[in-house]
C-alpha cells in the first residue's frame, strides 16, 4: 500500500475532549473572575462550537447579549481579556488535573514514530493551550514529536478556511494526497477538503451526530475498529485504528465518487 508521509492532528475534541471539560469550564471561572454573570451550559456551548476560534465564539456570544458592551469595540477589548483569562485558567486547570487523551490517539502517535510518519498539528487552538494538554502526556519536549506545529496565532482565517492545512503542507514540503487529517468536526472536515486533503473523522461528544460530509471514514474512536464507516477492514491484531486503516481508506477514496 502507498504509505502516507504525514498524519495531521486537530486538537480540541480529536486529541482529547477539552470543548466540554475543558474549555467551557474555564469560559465559566473567567467570566466569574471578570465580574459577569455569564454561565455557558454544556447545551448553550455545543452550539457555539459551529463558531470556530474561542474568541470568536465569545465576540458571537455577546452579541445576543443586553448586558454585553453596546459598543463593538469595547466587546472586543473585553472578549480579549476574557479569552487571555480563560487561557491561563485552562492551562493551570490541565496542567494540575489533567485530562486524558482519547482512545487510540497515544497508540497512533507512537506508531506513526516507529513507521517513520511525520506528524503535525492543524488546530485553531493557541499553543499555549496545546502545551497545557500534551506537556502532560508526551512531556516537555512534546513539540519534537511533530515535524511542524500550526495554531490558531498563526493563521489568518481559521477553520472552515483552509489556511491552517495549506501552511502544513507547504512547510512539510508535501502534497494533500501525501497526508491525512484527523478531524471530529464539520468545520475541520470542510478545511481540510478545501485544500484537498483526505479526512478521518472521530466523532467527539459534541459532534456526536452532526451530518459531516466528505470524509474518507468516519467513525467513533481511534481506540476501537467496530462502528466504522466504511468499515475498518485491513487485517490488524489490534483492537484499534492502525495507519494501515488510514491508508486502506484513502486508497479506497480513490476508487469511489466519496471522496469527489
Amino acid at each position: 500500500m502507498m504509505p502516507i508521509q504525514a498524519l495531521l492532528w486537530d486538537v480540541d475534541g480529536v486529541l482529547a475532549e477539552t470543548e466540554r471539560d475543558g474549555h467551557r469550564v474555564a469560559f465559566n471561572q473567567a467570566f466569574e473572575a471578570h465580574g459577569l454573570p455569564w454561565v455557558w451550559s454544556v447545551e448553550h456551548y455545543g452550539r457555539l462550537l459551529n463558531i470556530t476560534g474561542g474568541r470568536e465564539r465569545l465576540l458571537h456570544d455577546m452579541r445576543t447579549r443586553g448586558d454585553a458592551p453596546p459598543l463593538s469595540g469595547e466587546r472586543d477589548a473585553l472578549a480579549r481579556a476574557v479569552h487571555a483569562s480563560k487561557n491561563r485558567i485552562y492551562g493551570e486547570r490541565i496542567g494540575s488535573q489533567g485530562l486524558p487523551l482519547r482512545e487510540g490517539v497515544r497508540e497512533l502517535m507512537d506508531e506513526c514514530r516507529t513507521r517513520s510518519v511525520r506528524m503535525g498539528i492543524t488546530t485553531t487552538t493557541s499553543k499555549t493551550n496545546l502545551d497545557a494538554l500534551l506537556r502532560t502526556h508526551l512531556g516537555p519536549a512534546w513539540a519534537s514529536w511533530f515535524a511542524v506545529l500550526v495554531c490558531g496565532e498563526d493563521v489568518v482565517s481559521k477553520k472552515p478556511d483552509p489556511e491552517v492545512y495549506l501552511q502544513a503542507l507547504r512547510r512539510l514540503r508535501v502534497g494533500p494526497l501525501d497526508a491525512v487529517a484527523i478531524e471530529d468536526s464539520p468545520g475541520g472536515v470542510a478545511a481540510a477538503r478545501a485544500a484537498d486533503v483526505p479526512v478521518v473523522v472521530t466523532r467527539s461528544v459534541y459532534f456526536a451526530t452532526a451530518t459531516i460530509d466528505g470524509a474518507i471514514a468516519i467513525g467513533p474512536s481511534l481506540g476501537r475498529r467496530t462502528g466504522w464507516r466504511p468499515d475498518a477492514e485491513h487485517e490488524a491484531n489490534t483492537d484499534r485504528i492502525t495507519l494501515d486503516d488510514l491508508v486502506d481508506w484513502r486508497q479506497r477514496m480513490e476508487h469511489t465518487s466519496q471522496f469527489g
